[in-house]
């Protein structure tokens, strides 16, 4: 499905009255949901025959992840809403969105995370003072994985 076809179904849920909408073609599935004011996109294209692959992949990051969480000090811990790529920025020349000593408001953007070729955007759930960035740049994230720490 083309990038600006879905940037337009995106932006016509948020817009509307529609919490949820699914559509299947050829190329595969899109599931869009809205809840609590933001939009998250599901989009599955891959054949069944693929799964396998792409669920031993994920399974060391899983491991990996865990000690992070149990290390993570005290303070409000932002975690992955999926499985994707993380960028602190909106691209490779851009200025981070935020860095640890940044004060942030509720809503305000701190990161993006790329999921089938989708750039989802992660907004803060809490105002406060970055204290810890958690997520490496361009690396593979988990869904539930720590991000940032928020103070």
């Amino acid at each position: 499905m083309d990038l600006r076809k879905l940037k337009t179904l995106i932006d016509l849920v948020s817009e509307s009255n529609v919490s949820e909408l699914e559509i299947t073609e050829a190329e595969g599935k899109v599931r869009i949901v809205k809840g609590g004011g933001a939009v998250v996109q599901q989009v599955v294209a891959a054949p069944v025959l693929a799964q396998p692959a792409v669920a031993a992949a994920p399974a060391a990051p899983v491991v990996a992840a865990a000690p992070a969480a149990a290390a993570a000090p005290a303070g409000h811990t932002v975690k992955s809403p999926m499985v994707g790529t993380f960028y602190r920025a909106s691209s490779p020349g851009a200025k981070a969105f935020v860095e640890v000593g940044s004060q942030i408001k509720e809503g305000e953007t701190i990161c993006i995370i790329e999921a089938m070729k989708i750039l989802n955007e992660i907004e803060a759930d809490k105002s406060g003072t970055v204290t810890q960035i958690l997520g490496e740049n361009g690396q593979a994230v988990e869904y539930g994985q720590p991000l940032f720490v928020i103070e």
